[in-house]
């Protein structure tokens, strides 16, 4: 057996039902989604501040793209889409 903690939240009668109807048509509990849903956000946003780190040591080493090429680019790309 894993471990682990239980986390109480509370949530609005709205979300409640969408829960309940999504756990439902899964055949699964309240606390199995809850627990689901707890790790994708926490996985995504762990993803979202690893990118952002990597920015931030990139510039850090002074790998900087100047904001002039920058709109360039932007600008090129939209002529061409045109």
């Amino acid at each position: 057996m894993s471990n682990s903690a239980v986390i109480s939240a509370r949530v609005d009668a709205d979300t409640l039902a969408l829960v309940d109807k999504v756990s439902k048509a899964h055949g699964r509990s309240r606390a199995w989604f809850a627990a689901r849903a707890i790790q994708k956000m926490a996985e995504s946003e762990a993803e979202f501040l690893a990118f952002v780190q990597e920015g931030i040591d990139s510039a850090d080493r002074g790998e900087l793209i100047p904001h002039e090429e920058i709109f360039e680019r932007l600008k090129a790309r939209r002529k061409s889409r045109a």
